[in-house]
């Protein structure tokens, strides 16, 4: 185990975690001791040391409490199946696409999402991939498949596309755009996209077979306000 990884083992930031997570769900109105019972607060701890040594390090303390987020977080986690050893595993369910501009804390609330659903016990795979370094990491080089590269995160139960329409387009960026959430659009799996573009912008950038099945997948949810990264408590 890395040394960044046994840092971040705390069992009182998972407990504040779930504590804020509860309230914020209790402030909309859901009661949270309906959910299936907690599973012991190791295996808890251990999926978010996990989770925490992939998430970069301005993330690692990120929460989803954002009320639309926070609310898609509950309608993951109930409508979970059964996975290895008992534990709600992800299942097919709705996406969101968190727009607003620059510093608006759009990373923040998808990152947080995905803790959030560790620390109510969901096991789940998950990947995260910033639009531009995937389609640098999908041009073809001597000794990489990008063709399976693609279809891994076409298929893996949570998707983070981060910064969806900032990269320069081209056909070639289009077509793998299309090709990444159409498949995630025929499966239903959860996905997590944030884009700067205004949402009338976004069918320029992406073209209209991707904008569409956005407009269908996914619950807008809109971020505004100042840049946080120019304040001194900025995320």
């Amino acid at each position: 185990m890395t040394t960044t990884a046994t840092a971040t083992r705390d069992p009182q930031r998972v407990g504040a975690l779930a504590n804020r997570l509860n309230a914020i769900l209790t402030d909309r109105g859901i009661d949270p001791t309906v959910a299936p019972a907690e599973p012991p607060a190791e295996p808890v701890t251990a999926a978010l040391e996990l989770a925490d040594a992939r998430i970069p390090v301005r993330y690692r303390n990120a929460l989803a409490d954002h009320p639309q987020v926070a609310t898609w977080v509950e309608e993951i986690t109930r409508a979970g199946r059964p996975g290895p050893g008992g534990a709600p595993g992800i299942a097919h369910g709705p996406s969101l696409l968190i727009a607003g501009p620059t510093g608006t804390g759009k990373t923040h609330q998808a990152y947080g999402a995905v803790r959030s659903l560790l620390a109510t016990g969901v096991r789940l795979r998950w990947e995260a991939a910033i639009a531009a370094d995937l389609y640098a990491s999908l041009r073809p080089r001597q000794g990489h498949d990008p063709e399976r590269a693609l279809w891994s995160l076409g298929r893996c139960p949570l998707l983070i596309l981060d910064d969806l329409g900032a990269a320069k387009t081209s056909e070639w960026t289009e077509e793998l755009t299309y090709r990444l959430i159409n498949r995630r659009y025929n499966e239903m799996l959860p996905t997590l996209v944030t884009t700067n573009l205004p949402i009338a912008e976004l069918r320029g950038a992406v073209g209209d077979r991707v904008a569409s099945r956005l407009a269908e997948m996914t619950t807008r949810v809109i971020l505004d306000g100042a840049d946080r990264r120019r304040q001194p408590t900025g995320h």
